[in-house]
């Protein structure tokens, strides 16, 4: 099932420096669960605590956390007291800087100058308040699991949606079997009807009465024991017990989505067996139009959790 949640915390990285975190939660749908986080270094501690957060609440699903964060402009606490809030300027690391530039510059004249944000850029040259890993950790799973729980909610308003639409598939496919059901005694009765007489035209040359008299014998056990073998009531009720069973399952709570797979699969044999047992174009239209509802059930089956 898809869904979608975030979250966001706030993290002090001392000097009155705050950090804004903020933790996504994605999911698409897949048959498996499979997590997947894209974290900054800050945040990876946390990785294990989210792991088992979402195998915890989620059974299905491509999920995936991602978390990112900014420096608050409006807590920074940069004052004229405190002018190295933001990072403090490493004077070793910028002259050892300043000596490369020089030695670059008399090796190739024509090269630039650095930049100011080169410069400030450089790995080393300004030193900015990180914050505490625990602080980071605590701030990650905090917001991941609002993130986690909004994304279950949406994936909750999405599951009830499905059931209303599975709901009406299981409703057409139970007005099919109300039609045709009835049918088909009338159906098996007329083929048997057709089968007796093309077997007795075929023997209407026999020259002997007796031997012809044992052969319609022999012709009427056949056709009585056709006609089992073509018997579909067994396929309807079936078909109608797996019809229930998925009402149940969807009336039901937490997980349905491996149980509805299973009896995807069950009604699609039921509705095999009706089309191969089939005595007339109807009731082969209808077995169609039934796998053809499975499939379009078994298509959203997927999508739940």
């Amino acid at each position: 099932m898809t869904g979608y949640g975030s979250a966001s915390r706030q993290v002090s990285l001392g000097a009155g420096v705050v950090a804004d975190l903020q933790v996504e939660c994605r999911a698409v749908n897949s048959r498996f669960l499979d997590l997947g986080f894209r974290l900054p270094d800050e945040c990876r501690g946390a990785d294990p605590a989210l792991r088992e957060m979402a195998t915890n609440s989620l059974s299905r699903g491509k999920v995936e956390f991602r978390a990112a964060w900014r420096l608050n402009s409006g807590a920074t606490g940069v004052t004229k007291s405190n002018p190295h809030a933001l990072g403090a300027i490493n004077k070793d690391r910028l002259d050892a800087l300043y000596t490369l530039q020089e030695k670059a510059q008399d090796a190739f004249p024509k090269a630039q100058e650095l930049s100011i944000a080169e410069i400030l850029r450089w790995p080393g040259v300004v030193s900015e308040p990180r914050g505490e890993e625990e602080g980071w950790i605590a701030a990650t799973v905090e917001a991941g699991r609002a993130a986690l729980g909004a994304l279950i909610d949406s994936r909750n308003a999405e599951g009830k949606a499905l059931v209303g639409v599975l709901t009406t598939i299981t409703t057409k496919m139970r007005d099919i079997v109300k039609v045709i059901e009835p049918k088909v005694p009338e159906y098996v009765a007329q083929y048997q009807e057709k089968l007796t007489e093309r077997l007795a035209e075929a023997l209407a040359a026999q020259e002997q009465a007796k031997a012809g008299a044992e052969l319609m014998e022999r012709i009427r056990q056949e056709v009585v024991l056709y006609a089992v073998r073509i018997d579909v009531a067994e396929e309807f009720a079936r078909l109608k017990t797996h019809l229930q069973a998925v009402d149940t399952a969807l009336a039901g709570k937490g997980p349905v989505g491996k149980r509805l797979d299973f009896l995807m699969q069950e009604l699609n044999r039921e509705a095999n067996t009706l089309s191969s047992k089939s005595v007339s174009e109807e009731c082969t239209q209808a077995a169609l139009e039934l796998k053809l509802l499975i499939e379009q059930m078994r298509e959203q089956v997927q999508n739940l959790e």
